[in-house]
């Protein structure tokens, strides 16, 4: 099974809380980076920029981050050095978050996505594998590439 870093903020309360039984109900090996108590006031980066962080330092692992939209959560995530965070609401995006951009970190959004699509989601994600095509890694290793020192691709 898979070692699983998820985190979300007040937004995602209950999801999170669903989505951490699931996961470990499966038998994936989850750190919940919390929130662990109900605020209406926290904020998403303490607990998001955390599970990023943690996916990152973990190259065998990946993370789920949940917030109301999922937008302010996928962009924490991103600001991550390593991290390719994917905003999904449905299993297909899930999949070829995966599966094209070798996505660590899956963005969701608890007010977009009924439950039972969230834990379609995360399923799926965590299932399929980077596909490793040629066309794939090229693209990817244009964007680590600029992440890394500000290279841009040749331009046609």
């Amino acid at each position: 099974m898979t070692r699983v870093h998820i985190a979300g903020d007040h937004a995602a309360f209950e999801m999170l809380g669903d989505l951490v039984s699931l996961l470990e109900g499966d038998g994936h090996d989850v750190t919940n980076h919390g929130p662990h108590a109900y605020d209406p006031l926290d904020d998403y980066p303490v607990f998001v920029l955390r599970a990023a962080r943690a996916v990152a330092q973990d190259p065998e692992s990946l993370g789920i981050v949940l917030g109301g939209s999922g937008n302010g959560e996928q962009m924490a995530a991103n600001k991550v050095p390593g991290i390719r965070a994917a905003l999904c609401y449905d299993e297909e995006l899930a999949r070829l978050a995966r599966e094209h951009n070798d996505a660590r970190v899956l963005s969701i959004g608890a007010r977009m996505s009924e439950p039972e699509v969230a834990r379609a989601m995360v399923r799926t994600f965590l299932a399929t594998p980077f596909s490793g095509d040629e066309r794939h890694a090229r693209r990817l290793a244009m964007i680590e590439a600029f992440e890394t020192d500000g290279t841009l691709p040749p331009a046609p």
